[in-house]
């Protein structure tokens, strides 16, 4: 920083107080009686004004500018106006020692010797306050809300608009240390204020929100400062954290000097900031510049010094002759104005100088005077490091930065190798006052340039080494190299370039020039060397020749680019000049100084800030391009080009051949596609391929240049490829053109290419004709069926030939998928391919049609049958499917089709149709039989089915009685079911039957029908049953009751066994047979009664065929001695009818010896011979007649006068021994009888019937199967 005196006056007085005008164009003095107004531009006395009649003491203008005061000793007040006309005046009781004038609402504060006066252009008087001592000066907040005084007792008060004490500050000193001047720093947000005001209703909205911000807490206080002159301020830190103090305690800072030497500052509430700070001479005034970053103090030094804000002298203005009485920074500029005891008034220009430091991106620069901040140039980090002290030098070296303050030397390294860390810390202190043009930091060194000489010194301060010039020293910079052995270029007034190594003693002189050296670079290998002398020119050598390579005019500054060897730049007249190689110069507008090269950002200094400009390098590398230099104008692209000049480049280099550069720049682009094509032109490299007309014609179509590429594609001899270029580029005519009459072959594939783009292009009938006419009928057709046209298919197919097996069915295919089954069924006639119609049949189910070409053709019969059967699974038509299952000869999944409509029956209680189907699945089981491999387990399977379609059947009434409210069976039908059951049912109860639902209905029936035994039976074994709540109570009252009747059972119910005649108990243990004679019993299946009936099996060597023609003779034969022969073997006894010779009368040979003792345990079948058959009716005689391979079964019926029926089908048996009548129970239609034969109830064929009914079928839950 330096003064520069700009104008000097000098008055008759001393000058006692000093005020600008707020634009600081007029300045006002307060000078003996009057007040002298000076031009301040040239220092011209405008006009003296006189209305005091003793000494002038104080001045002060208002911030709006339109007015001013003054204060005398003689204890008046004068209020002027910006013409310098006076306008109002006022007295106190003692001289005018201060004025001030609010910065917001004008009202002016006057202080005197007693009081203290507050007057506004609003009111009327002068509100007064008393003093309790002298007040020497005042000074306004910046938002006008609290005024301070300085008192003569050491004292400072702050005072509210009405004048009200809120704060008081006692200084150490007290009377001793008198407060001579206080000023408070202006905020930057009061600036922009005033230049913002627009209007007065503005103002008060604004100064209502700023008056809210004042803390409301603010009460009357007094501090005391503590504090000595002998202490030393310890440095602090600095905090970049946010802090939780209000606006006013952060900017609303008093600066106060007292007559103890001292200068101090305080916040609005009262409390010191920092310590005092010693002056060492009487401070006479203070003031801030306007942004609040400097203070000027003066006083009985007989000089003006610059302070920092915080209280950090800076240096001297400029020294008088007598005391500084007064001293104030012109407005918004960098010129002070002094004042004297002695009259004179000095005007100076404050220059400040700049000091920063540059490496690469790193730039380090003074702020404030006393701060260093270091600024990274691509990542625009900062970085602050407060010195509080004045920073003279600044230099940066990769990981170094050394800082001079007046009496050391700072030297930091940074915390970590990153590049991009930005944390700074001391590495060591050089406590020397060193005095320097020109400061450089290396590794492990600092160099220090005094005039012609260097001084090498390490960090610890000791001198190395030194080096004496024979000229003047102009410029230095370090050029790297190893820590401890850097390289230094040196610049001397005399033209010499010299090299320095820190290490060594001796200089290396690069070369001579007859011009003084202003700046230096070298580029990036070293080997050329650009210097700018002190008559604007940029001259560029080379180094180890010594040879002028070129020069430039108009230079200032030179860099060279640190990424690129033939790249420079230089700045010089306003413009930027960027030159590559040989080439001319690119020329662009650009205000500073170039300090920097790197890549494509050119770091420039402009005044006091430092800034990095991105420079697209677009110019050069075009020069380049224009010379075919690719590889050049690729390294001149990475430094920084726009994306087309990055395409314009790979373009260029394509065209060129020079496929290394474009795949490079196609890369940073992002272009596949061009990629693609220079990864394959590569490949065909590798194998061999060396045409570069071919390489060339394919780069020029893909660039869009078609025509140029088949000129090369002919002239390379591939006339192929430019006719496919042009086909896949639809461009039909031009294909043509190039095709002109040429092989038949090539002109199809031109028609079926223009089919395609038709298809392409949505035009699907153009293309369909394009394709029949070319012969691609499959194409035609795949476009017609996805259009759904049904006539051009149909026409297709009939102009197609029959061996065109493809397209035709392509053809049904679609005609199938268009809903045109008989176009379909025609087209596949026409192809002759049977097993595809029939399919089709299937489809679109035409079962009739399906049948009657299975007709003709049986080998599709499982291709008909087996999809109508699933059809009709499908469609809930399980038995019509399982008889399809049956027809096509698929047991197995007509097996599994009766198993799964079982089990839903049994899931869904229908035990009428689960009987039904286990009776189908029996029966199919038996036909499966057949198979002599399947015999043995079909046979067993069919017995089981057979077994539980009776057991189904029968609780199918137990079912219904339980849970319809009304049942439609007897009571003793009802009795006879649940003991047929109990005595029928197997270890491992069969799905869905409950015993507890047998037990109960044979209980509840067994006490009605007066069975009590067997009830109190049945009630006991339900105890040991879980019971369902809604029979519990049931259940219990049934078992109480019973306990009442008698323990016997109705000897009407119990069961005879019509061989032997014996009565069998109503709980057998031996189930459904006789306890006597084992015969088992043969149960009507309408009532369960047991029938009259007996089986007999005929006698070894009898045929079922004989048997029936012996049986229906009924010769009638006279009697004959029988007798009854008992053979016994080892596994069986056979009862045996022997016909004597003798034996002649009119018994019934069968029933003859019937009746007898069983006298074993195992049953003895009876057999009879060929004359117990011709004695036999044919009406006591029923014949199940079972398919193969069961033999059939023989029944005789010992009571001829009671009917019993038996279905041809099922072969099951109705009837009561005990009435003439058949007893059947349920009538259902005669078509499901699974025989399709009507059985005798149907014809109205009643055996003795004496109630003239109609019979039906004994069996009605099975299916109604012979209904």
């Amino acid at each position: 920083m330096r003064a520069v005196l700009t104008w000097r006056d000098k008055a008759e007085h001393c000058i006692n107080d000093i005020a600008f005008k707020p634009d600081g164009t007029q300045l006002i003095l307060a000078a003996g009686s009057r007040l002298l107004v000076y031009d301040t531009s040239d220092g011209t006395l405008l006009q003296p004004l006189k209305g005091h009649k003793d000494t002038v003491y104080c001045v002060a203008y208002a911030k709006d500018g339109k007015r001013f005061a003054s204060g005398s000793a003689d204890k008046s007040v004068i209020i002027w106006t910006s013409k310098l006309e006076g306008i109002l005046k006022y007295t106190h009781n003692d001289a005018i020692q201060c004025v001030s004038y609010n910065p917001i609402t004008h009202q002016l504060a006057s202080c005197s010797s007693s009081d203290f006066g507050l007057w506004s252009p609003e009111q009327k008087s002068v509100s007064k306050h008393k003093s309790s001592s002298k007040i020497i000066c005042c000074s306004w907040t910046n938002d006008g809300q609290y005024l301070a005084l300085g008192m003569f007792n050491g004292i400072i008060s702050i005072r509210n608009k009405n004048g009200e004490e809120k704060v008081k500050i006692e200084r150490p000193g007290g009377s001793l240390s008198p407060i001579w001047s206080i000023c408070w720093n202006p905020s930057s947000r009061w600036e922009s204020f005033w230049m913002n005001r627009e209007n007065e209703d503005a103002e008060d909205v604004i100064v209502n929100r700023y008056i809210q911000e004042i803390p409301s807490t603010l009460k009357s206080a007094v501090y005391s400062s503590q504090g000595s002159e002998a202490e030393e301020e310890e440095p602090e830190e600095e905090d970049d954290s946010p802090r939780d103090d209000n606006l006013e305690e952060r900017n609303d800072i008093l600066a106060v000097a007292d007559w103890g030497q001292k200068v101090s500052f305080y916040q609005l509430s009262g409390k010191q900031i920092g310590k005092d700070r010693a002056l060492n001479f009487d401070p006479c005034c203070i003031s801030y510049f306007t942004k609040g970053e400097y203070i000027l103090l003066g006083g009985s030094d007989k000089q003006v010094s610059l302070f920092t804000k915080d209280g950090v002298r800076l240096g001297t203005v400029g020294e008088q002759n007598s005391w500084v009485w007064t001293c104030q920074a012109k407005p918004d500029s960098n010129y002070v104005v002094v004042g004297c005891q002695d009259g004179t008034i000095s005007f100076y220009q404050l220059i400040f100088s700049t000091v920063h430091g540059l490496y690469k991106d790193r730039y380090a620069y003074r702020d404030s005077m006393t701060d260093v901040i270091v600024q990274h140039l691509i990542t625009e980090q900062k970085v602050r490091i407060k010195c509080k002290e004045l920073v003279k030098k600044i230099a940066i070296y990769r990981n170094r930065l050394a800082i001079q303050l007046p009496e050391k030397i700072l030297i930091y390294e940074l915390y970590s190798e990153d590049l991009s860390d930005m944390h700074y810390r001391v590495k060591e202190k050089i406590i020397k006052k060193f005095e320097c043009n020109l400061l450089v930091v290396c590794a492990n060194h600092i160099i220090l340039c005094q005039e012609k000489r260097l001084q090498c010194l390490s960090f610890s301060g000791v001198k190395e080494r030194e080096w004496q010039m024979e000229s003047l020293i102009r410029y230095i910079k370090v050029i790297g190299g190893p820590p401890g052995r850097e390289g230094l270029l040196v610049g001397l007034k005399n033209g010499q370039i010299l090299k320095i190594f820190v290490d060594n003693l001796f200089a290396i002189v690069l070369l001579k020039q007859a011009t003084a050296v202003r700046c230096l670079d070298m580029s990036a290998s070293r080997k050329k060397l650009a210097v700018v002398d002190e008559n604007d020119t940029c001259l560029v050598y080379d180094i180890d020749t010594k040879e002028l390579l070129f020069q430039e005019p108009n230079a200032n500054s030179v860099a060279w680019n640190t990424q690129c060897e033939d790249m420079l730049c230089f700045s010089g007249g306003g413009y930027l000049n960027i030159k590559a190689s040989t080439f001319p110069v690119h020329r662009q507008k650009l205000q500073g100084f170039v300090v920097g090269y790197n890549g494509s950002k050119i770091f420039c200094l402009h005044v006091f800030s430092i800034s990095a400009v991105e420079v697209p390098q677009s110019a050069p590398m075009y020069q380049y391009l224009d010379r075919k230099l690719f590889k050049e104008a690729y390294q001149i692209a990475c430094l920084g080009v726009t994306d087309t000049d990055w395409r314009e480049l790979a373009m260029e280099a394509l065209e060129g051949l020079d496929f290394e550069t474009a795949k490079k720049a196609f890369i940073r682009v992002q272009d596949l596609r061009y990629l693609e094509l220079i990864s394959s032109i590569e490949e065909r490299k590798k194998r061999g391929e060396t045409n570069n007309d071919l390489f060339l014609a394919d780069v020029f179509s893909y660039q869009g240049k078609f025509h140029e590429a088949a000129k090369l594609y002919k002239r390379s001899g591939h006339e192929n490829l430019a006719l496919e270029m042009y086909t896949d580029l639809c461009m039909f005519e031009y294909a043509k053109d190039f095709l002109g009459s040429g092989d038949p072959k090539e002109t199809k594939m031109l028609i079926t290419k223009q089919a395609d783009w038709a298809r392409n292009i949505k035009e699907p009938k153009a293309a369909v004709e394009m394709y029949i006419s070319a012969g691609e009928h499959v194409k035609a057709i795949e476009i017609c069926g996805d259009h759904g046209w049904v006539d051009m298919l149909i026409d297709i197919a009939r102009k197609l030939d029959k061996a065109e097996r493809e397209p035709l069915l392509l053809c049904a295919t679609y005609l199938k998928k268009l809903d045109s089954p008989g176009y379909a069924a025609e087209t596949y006639l026409k192809m002759g391919d049977l097993k595809s119609l029939v399919q089709l049949h299937v489809e679109t189910q035409r079962w009739d049609e399906a049948f009657a070409l299975g007709e003709k053709h049986p080998e599709f019969k499982d291709d008909i049958y087996m999809p109508y059967a699933q059809w009709l699974a499908e469609n809930d038509r399980f038995e019509e499917a399982q008889k399809a299952f049956h027809k096509a000869g698929r047991q197995r999944e007509a097996v599994q089709v009766l198993e799964q409509l079982t089990n839903n029956a049994v899931a869904e209680s229908r035990f009428n149709d689960a009987a039904y189907y286990y009776w189908m699945l029996s029966m199919q089981c038996l036909d499966i039989a057949q198979d002599p491999a399947q015999k043995d387990t079909m046979l067993g399977k069919f017995y089981h089915f057979q077994r539980l379609a009776e057991l189904y059947h029968g609780y199918h009434a137990i079912h219904r009685h339980t849970e319809d409210p009304f049942s439609v069976h007897r009571p003793e039908t009802l009795f006879n079911i649940s003991r047929f059951l109990l005595h029928s049912l197997p270890k491992d109860t069969p799905s869905g039957i409950s015993k507890v639902k047998i037990l109960f209905t044979l209980a509840k029936q067994s006490k009605a029908l007066g069975a009590y035994r067997l009830a109190r039976h049945a009630y006991d074994k339900l105890r040991g049953l879980y019971i369902p709540a809604r029979f519990q109570k049931s259940i219990e009252l049934g078992t109480l009751t019973i306990r009442a009747k008698p323990f016997h059972d109705s000897e009407e119910l119990v069961p005879l066994c019509y061989r032997c005649s014996t009565n069998n108990p109503l709980l057998n243990n031996l189930g459904n047979v006789c306890i006597n004679c084992r015969q088992p019993f043969i149960f009507s299946a309408s009532s369960y009664d047991v029938l009259h009936l007996v089986e007999f099996y005929l006698e070894e060597g009898i045929t079922d065929e004989e048997a029936i023609s012996l049986i229906d003779l009924e010769v009638l034969r006279p009697k004959r001695d029988d007798r009854q022969l008992e053979i016994a073997n080892n596994s069986s006894q056979i009862l045996r009818l022997v016909e004597t010779k003798d034996s002649i009368g009119d018994e019934d040979p069968f029933t003859a010896k019937l009746s007898f003792e069983q006298g074993g345990s195992e049953f003895v079948p009876v057999v009879v011979s060929r004359l117990v058959l011709r004695s036999m009716s044919r009406r006591d005689v029923l014949i199940k007649r079972w398919p193969p391979p069961l033999r059939w079964q023989y029944f005789r019926s010992l009571l001829p006068d009671a009917s019993i029926t038996m279905c041809p089908s099922c072969f099951q048996v109705g009837g009561h021994p005990g009435s003439s009548h058949v007893l059947l129970l349920a009538t259902f239609p005669l078509p499901k009888c699974p025989s399709g034969r009507r059985g005798p109830w149907e014809e109205g064929h009643i055996h003795g019937s004496k109630l003239g009914q109609r019979l039906v079928c004994p069996l009605p839950c099975l299916h109604s199967m012979c209904i």
